[in-house]
């Protein structure tokens, strides 16, 4: 099978729930990365801006009427979203250690796989 045919078949058999893990894996892992490569601060930036991101999205599509998540667990990721916004900035003034996040991720990461009994397809 070449690359190509696996990405599309990857792409095919994607669920929100999987690319939710696949993502949060990758960017928690970019973090763990730069942690343990001694980078702190303003050095963390790249991985932090990433994480940042994703937990506007996150955050942007729990605010949406349209979101079929269960009202409590949409106010959960809107207030994580919130907390990830304002720890973050005082992560890169060096105020605070990038652990927090990881540890956050690493939560959400354990929920995504864990609903359905095992890592998300």
């Amino acid at each position: 099978m070449s690359v190509n045919a696996y990405v599309r078949a990857q792409k095919v058999a994607a669920t929100p729930r999987s690319t939710e893990y696949r993502l949060m894996s990758e960017i928690t892992g970019e973090m763990i990365a730069a942690r343990d490569a001694g980078l702190s601060g303003v050095k963390l930036a790249p991985a932090l801006h990433r994480n940042r991101q994703a937990w506007t999205i996150f955050r942007n599509l729990c605010q949406s009427p349209e979101n079929g998540l269960p009202d409590e667990l949409r106010a959960g990721i809107i207030s994580l979203g919130l907390w990830v916004d304002k720890y973050t900035s005082l992560v890169i003034t060096g105020r605070e250690a990038i652990d927090e996040l990881i540890s956050v991720n690493r939560a959400v990461i354990s929920g995504l796989s864990n609903e359905n009994g095992g890592t998300p397809a």
